[in-house]
C-alpha cells in the first residue's frame, strides 16, 4: 500500500519544480500558501454562493490560481513550461468584473462583512487574495519571479470579489450594507 505521506519535507525544505529546495519559510513557499488558501476560500464561496453562473466564473478563477501556483512554484527556467496566467487572462478577469458590475451599485465607504454568508465568504478570500498579491508582489520585486501579469490578476481578483460580495449580499435581500462608521 502506498503511503499518504512523502516525508520529504521532514528536514524544513520543500522542492519545487525544477531542480532546487527551498526551506519551508521561504517567501516563495508563503506565497504559495496564500494562493492555496485564496482558492480554498473562493472554493468555500462557490459552495455557498447561490448562482450557478457565479460558481462557475468562481471555479474558472480557481483553476487559474491552480496554475498560477504551478508558475510560483517552478523555478525561474522553468516557470515558463507552467506560464498560462497572461494579459488575455488578465484582461479576461477584467471583462468578467465590468459585466458584474453594471446594475450594482458601489458603496461610496468601507463596508463591514457578515451581511450574507455568502458575501462574507467572499471578503474573507478578498482578503486572503490581498495577502497572496502581496508575496508574489515580492517575489517579483525580489527577481525570483518574472511574470508581472500574476501582480495585476491577483489585483483585480481582489476587486472582482468585492463586487461579488456585494452581488451575494444583494441576492440574499440585503439592501443596504453594513458601512463602517467614520
Amino acid at each position: 500500500m502506498m503511503k499518504p505521506y512523502t516525508s520529504s519535507g521532514d528536514d524544513g525544505y520543500t522542492g519545487l519544480l525544477g531542480e532546487g529546495r527551498v526551506p519551508k519559510w521561504h517567501i516563495r513557499l508563503e506565497a504559495l500558501g496564500n494562493l492555496d488558501e485564496s482558492s480554498a476560500m473562493l472554493g468555500m464561496a462557490r459552495a455557498s454562493c447561490g448562482s450557478p453562473e457565479r460558481g462557475a466564473l468562481l471555479l474558472a478563477i480557481q483553476r487559474d490560481l491552480y496554475h498560477m501556483m504551478a508558475e510560483v512554484a517552478a523555478t525561474p527556467e522553468n516557470a515558463g513550461r507552467f506560464r498560462t496566467i497572461d494579459a488575455a487572462r488578465v484582461n479576461w478577469l477584467e471583462g468578467q468584473a465590468e459585466a458584474l458590475a453594471t446594475g450594482i451599485e458601489i458603496p461610496t465607504g468601507f463596508i463591514l462583512p457578515g451581511d450574507s454568508l455568502g458575501g462574507a465568504t467572499l471578503a474573507l478570500a478578498r482578503s486572503v487574495v490581498r495577502r497572496a498579491e502581496r508575496c508574489v508582489t515580492r517575489l517579483l520585486h525580489e527577481g525570483q519571479i518574472e511574470n508581472g501579469e500574476l501582480v495585476r490578476y491577483l489585483n483585480r481578483l481582489s476587486s472582482l470579489c468585492f463586487l461579488l460580495e456585494l452581488i451575494e449580499n444583494q441576492a440574499a435581500g440585503v439592501q443596504k450594507p453594513s458601512m463602517a462608521e467614520s
